[in-house]
């Protein structure tokens, strides 16, 4: 991937060049693609909401950054404008793509933007739809997932933490399952590469407190202590 950046008289995108399109900030509002005709669908997950849209170079996710905890309460989805390397959007751009030349399982990352608010900004960033996907808590609510299943999550988690990658948010919302069984991981805002340390047990007690929480909220969410022992058996001993 070759990274392009187009400054903008109210912002600016960081785009895969590879996308043959004259990009403009108003490509990031998915009810200018549906103008144009294409299906737009919505699913829910995390603080905000993630959108679907058929292009014409493919399905795409289109994600809104939003704010958590009290300051949302006061500034829903603008940010201090610290300059455009410090921009959340062309942040989780570049790692992803760093991650996605690397073999990772993420989303391939198509465009980021900012709008310049004065003082604040405000982000957007576009991923390619990942075909058949859907989260973990989802599949959990359905049905019992196998050991096996099991296994493999906690060698994707692994395969990250080996290659450094901190999540800043690992739940079972951004951990995805798809047609095959084959994970994925999204929701890379506010993600880091470390060097070895504590943070990669905080983030397998974090997606543990998030497997817990959702069984808690949900009578259905089929989780189980057996579960996480077959998880943390992948994370220790089986390849991804």
């Amino acid at each position: 991937m070759q990274e392009r950046s187009i400054r903008l008289p109210d912002g600016g995108v960081v785009v895969d060049d590879s996308v043959d399109l004259d990009w403009s900030l108003g490509h990031f509002d998915p009810e200018t693609w549906r103008r144009q005709g294409s299906r737009v669908d919505m699913a829910t997950g995390g603080r905000g909401a993630v959108v679907f849209v058929a292009t014409q170079f493919g399905e795409w996710a289109f994600r809104h950054y939003l704010r958590g905890g009290m300051v949302s309460r006061f500034f829903e989805d603008h940010y201090i404008w610290l300059g455009v390397q410090h921009a959340r959007s062309v942040r989780e751009w570049r790692l992803l793509k760093r991650l996605f030349e690397q073999g990772l399982p993420v989303p391939k990352p198509i465009a980021a933007a900012y709008r310049r608010h004065a003082a604040s900004y405000t982000a957007d960033l576009i991923t390619r739809r990942i075909p058949g996907a859907t989260p973990l808590a989802r599949h959990l609510a359905e049905a019992a997932l196998p050991d096996s299943a099991w296994r493999r999550l906690g060698a994707c988690v692994r395969r990250f933490h080996d290659a450094g990658v901190c999540h800043a948010d690992l739940t079972a919302h951004n951990l995805l399952l798809d047609h095959a069984g084959q994970p994925w991981l999204l929701d890379f805002d506010r993600g880091q590469i470390r060097a070895p340390g504590s943070w990669s047990r905080s983030n397998l007690d974090r997606l543990l407190r998030s497997l817990n929480k959702v069984s808690m909220q949900n009578a259905e969410i089929q989780f189980a202590p057996a579960n996480w022992k077959s998880f943390l058996a992948g994370y220790d001993h089986s390849p991804a």
